[in-house]
């Protein structure tokens, strides 16, 4: 292994025997061996185009590293994606001024609470909190824009049958999703929210993450870890698995947008003057694949923990909950496959975060902010991720900021 810096670039190449390069946006930032292990491994995939790019927030994740950019020919890793399939983030200015919002935050976030379930209880189970158990119509007209693709996908794979769909449309889940309310360098309030696919998008990662493990069983394949597990382009499995992801992805971009919706007429009860969306709402995935075109050939882009970065694409990149989060427009780098981070990353673990802060670290850490103050989010106090000024420096090639976002109200499942 080698790592080399480059002077007049802003990423360090890391070189292995037996592997395409790795492009590494993560000068100033805490890259941990295990991250850059996982990094080695895929770099050994035979199919993977020209580099793997890793992002500043990178780190260690189920299978393939966090924050990477796997560009690929003629196969797809399932565990690439994860399972958290199509998550991502969703934000929309509000005509709202700080000025307009109660000094008691309290209130909107029991209404946020109120509006959109969240969390998990009963293990899953019919009297779940963070399920809805009779979907309102607002929850049945977008579902209704689903059920065909669905349809088409449990026909053939009917062990998919079994994985929460309605009930989980519009809903935040736990982790690191979050609903909030924030402002701007100008005051402008903003609703802002991180979820994916819910339990089906978790089942169809976990059913072709098995699949593409058995293909290479089958074929007497070995890989750096199981969990690089791949399909090769034009085999059934990878015709199956492309049409349900790509409907997962669907259903992540219309669970925010059911959200957002939600949270929209919460507040509209609260106490606060009438409001509108006054900007493009920005829905961005960076829990993805899509077919793309790169140095003049279509190939597949895994972006696991990355948002698209093109040239004027808007994005988002949070910070944890008692930073700041930005709005970015990609600057196009080719280099890092138009690609840019999708948060702050995980500096530690969640049972080592646990172990290491207590109640009164994460009430200081989250001071002014209207959020949850129990044991139970400790795993996201903001000393439990990386620097999100540090993350943001690392990619100063990749995106501009466009707005600054400071979090007021937090909503944690």
């Amino acid at each position: 292994m080698e790592i080399i810096n480059p002077k007049d670039k802003t990423y360090d190449i890391l070189r292995t025997e037996g592997g395409v390069p790795v492009k590494m946006w993560t000068r100033g930032v805490q890259l941990e061996d295990e991250a850059r292990r996982q990094l080695i491994n895929i770099t050994k995939m035979p199919f993977v185009y020209k580099w793997v790019a890793a992002m500043p927030d990178c780190h260690w994740g189920m299978g393939a590293t966090v924050g990477s950019v796997i560009p690929t020919k003629k196969a797809i890793i399932p565990a690439g994606v994860g399972v958290d399939i199509g998550c991502g983030m969703l934000a929309a200015r509000t005509s709202l001024r700080a000025s307009d919002l109660p000094d008691n935050l309290a209130p909107l976030r029991q209404a946020i609470e109120a509006a959109v379930p969240h969390g998990r209880t009963d293990n899953g189970g019919p009297n779940d909190r963070g399920a809805w158990k009779n979907a309102p119509k607002a929850v049945e007209d977008a579902w209704a824009g689903l059920a065909e693709g669905h349809k088409q996908i449990v026909d053939k794979h009917p062990k998919l049958a079994r994985a929460n769909t309605i009930n989980h449309l519009g809903s935040l889940g736990t982790g690191n999703h979050f609903i909030e309310i924030c402002v701007d360098e100008d005051d402008a309030v903003w609703i802002m929210l991180h979820s994916g696919s819910r339990g089906i998008g978790n089942s169809i990662g976990k059913y072709f993450i098995e699949q593409a493990k058995m293909e290479m069983e089958k074929w007497c394949i070995n890989v750096p870890d199981q969990d690089l597990a791949y399909l090769a382009e034009g085999t059934d499995n990878f015709n199956e698995y492309w049409k349900a992801l790509m409907w997962a992805q669907k259903f992540a971009q219309t669970n925010r947008n059911v959200m957002l919706d939600s949270v929209i007429a919460a507040l509209r009860k609260c106490d606060l003057p009438d409001f509108e969306i006054t900007s493009e709402v920005v829905n961005c995935h960076h829990n993805y694949a899509a077919l793309e075109n790169h140095y003049g050939e279509n190939i597949y882009v895994t972006r696991k923990g990355a948002v698209r970065a093109q040239q004027g694409d808007l994005g988002i990149i949070p910070g944890s909950m008692g930073t700041r989060s930005y709005i970015v427009r990609g600057k196009g780098n080719p280099e890092s496959f138009n690609s840019c981070s999708h948060g702050a990353g995980r500096a530690m673990s969640r049972g080592e975060a646990k172990k290491k802060f207590s109640l009164a670290d994460h009430a200081k850490a989250t001071a002014g902010i209207e959020c949850r103050k129990d044991a139970d989010v400790i795993d996201e106090t903001p000393m439990a991720y990386k620097s999100i000024d540090a993350v943001m420096e690392a990619q100063k090639d990749l995106v501009d900021v466009v707005h600054t976002l400071k979090q007021l109200v937090c909503v944690k499942g």
